[in-house]
């Protein structure tokens, strides 16, 4: 009986206990092959035999880079090159551990590597060695329930969960040490976040001017002063740079391309993305999800191309700011701008685990007028996957990879935040976006006050002629709704207004001209 060399040729290697099996076979089997330096050839279709390595990490690249084509003699790795290789049959192996869960996460991870036939050929990134040799070793001699990957994992997760400090971690693990000499474990808190990171999933630091004019991204990357205001992006002492360069504000952004796409390569969320197109109400009169409603219809019949595929992602926006230091008398503000996947149902979509945060604006003061400029590396993206989209695997589909697209069609803030987002003021005599221009107001004791809410009311609505609102009639009709020509115009007398807050410059609050509105 030959070799069984049928796990090579599986594609979905993460989830496959064959191909497990048949890989630990193949690495018992060529462990007596390797030369004087410990080296073995690696069959992967990264390598292709022509390079040698240590054979520690032949189960990674193997794993991770598929088996390569046409090596179906293994005459590097024990089978005689007369092609009689016996009577051996792949199957679990003693004294290798049992597959670990974490391959299953790994396998998600790595999708885009882990199957070249969609993308076009193995990656050439070894990020994840690290990642392998954590998974292959084992926590305490003795333990097979747990790698130290996993339950590195698993800790990092309390962490977060119970809100422990960097030092409390540290503290634990230093405990841990202690008791158990022989622990696999990191040392701190910083390798372990250091190890996380290659999982993907991070995040991009992005320096801002003091005076919020300009971000020091793409085009001022390599400026180390503003280009408005000509302000040092490095914090100064006595008139000179410190010892090491500290940026005056700093904007975390989080791709939102590598998550979307992790959503379709984890096979529990895969199928969730298509929700939208099945679980829609039958009832006409029930809205339970944005699905129901007419926006989503309508943007639908607008772009067919675009609803064509189901799996093409509906997102929303959500942002607002807040002091992280509750009721101490430091001004700081902190505004998350976070993103929600309206295709996954609505008992998923709006849970804290699948909220995306894409943004993470720090500073002394709120961004204000110049909220715009922080959230430049959202749209840039944002835009990118509206024109272009994204080769995405699904796990879901039989087709495998398929271009992503995505549209943001809601955001959803206060009032205040609003008027950021929006540019349209939220104080002043036409502080209604709806009303526009026709926002009933007057000024009462030094504020400004809004009435005419009865001009909602049907034409023949009793309360329209009562007099104890404000002593008289109403007979006006409710405002108009304002065309899209009528939109567009509004804002083409709107001026262009140089960003930032310096004085000289873009000053706090922008000036408005006297044919500009609210």
């Amino acid at each position: 009986m030959t070799i069984d060399k049928s796990w090579t040729t599986i594609r979905r290697r993460g989830s496959s206990n064959e191909f497990w099996n048949g890989l630990q076979h193949f690495l018992q089997m060529a462990k007596p092959f390797v030369n004087d330096r410990g080296f073995i050839k690696y069959p992967c279709r990264r390598c292709l035999n022509n390079a040698s390595h240590q054979l520690e990490d032949l189960e990674s690249h193997i794993f991770r880079n598929g088996f390569m084509f046409g090596y179906n003699q293994w005459i590097h790795h024990g089978e005689p090159a007369t092609g009689d290789a016996g009577t051996t049959v792949a199957g679990p192996i003693g004294g290798i551990h049992e597959r670990d869960e974490m391959f299953d996460v790994l396998d998600d991870i790595i999708s885009e590597d882990a199957d070249e036939d969609a993308v076009g050929g193995p990656s050439s990134n070894d990020q994840y060695d690290d990642l392998f040799a954590a998974l292959r070793s084992k926590l305490y001699p003795g333990v097979s329930s747990f790698s130290s990957l996993n339950f590195l994992v698993k800790l990092m997760y309390l962490k977060v969960l119970n809100k422990w400090t960097n030092k409390s971690f540290d503290e634990l693990l230093k405990l841990l040490k202690l008791a158990f000499p022989k622990i696999d474990l990191v040392e701190s808190h910083y390798e372990a976040k250091k190890l996380m990171t290659k999982m993907g999933l991070g995040y991009s630091s992005i320096h801002v001017c003091k005076n919020d004019c300009a971000l020091f991204w793409k085009e001022n990357s390599l400026k180390d002063t503003c280009p408005v205001c000509s302000e040092s992006q490095w914090k100064l002492q006595s008139g000179k740079r410190s010892g090491k360069n500290v940026p005056h504000k700093v904007l975390r952004y989080f791709p939102v391309g590598p998550r979307l796409k992790r959503l379709f390569a984890t096979s529990k969320t895969a199928k969730l993305m298509r929700w939208h197109s099945t679980g829609k109400s039958k009832d006409n009169d029930v809205m339970r999800h944005p699905v129901d409603g007419k926006s989503w219809q309508e943007f639908d019949k607008r772009h067919p191309h675009f609803a064509g595929d189901v799996r093409n992602v509906r997102l929303g926006l959500a942002a607002d700011g807040f002091n992280p230091f509750g009721n101490m008398s430091l001004s700081y503000s902190m505004w998350p701008v976070v993103l929600t996947t309206y295709n996954l149902p609505p008992w998923i979509c709006m849970k804290a685990e699948y909220l995306m945060l894409s943004l993470l604006i720090l500073g002394p003061q709120s961004p204000g007028k110049d909220i715009d400029l922080f959230l430049r590396p959202l749209i840039d993206e944002l835009k990118e996957l509206w024109v272009h989209g994204l080769d995405t695997r699904d796990v879901a589909s039989e087709n495998g990879v398929f271009r992503m697209r995505a549209a943001l069609l809601w955001t959803v803030n206060d009032f205040p935040t609003r008027s950021s987002l929006s540019g349209w003021s939220g104080q002043g005599y036409r502080a209604c976006p709806t009303c526009n221009e026709d926002t009933p107001s007057m000024r009462v004791i030094g504020k400004t006050t809004y009435f005419g809410h009865r001009r909602f009311l049907p034409t023949n609505h009793h309360w329209r002629s009562n007099l104890q609102f404000d002593g008289r009639t109403e007979r006006k009709r409710p405002p108009r709704r304002f065309s899209t020509t009528d939109i567009l115009e509004q804002l083409r007398r709107v001026k262009t207004s140089i960003p930032g807050k310096h004085p000289n410059y873009g000053g706090v609050k922008r000036k408005r001209g006297d044919d500009e509105l609210n």
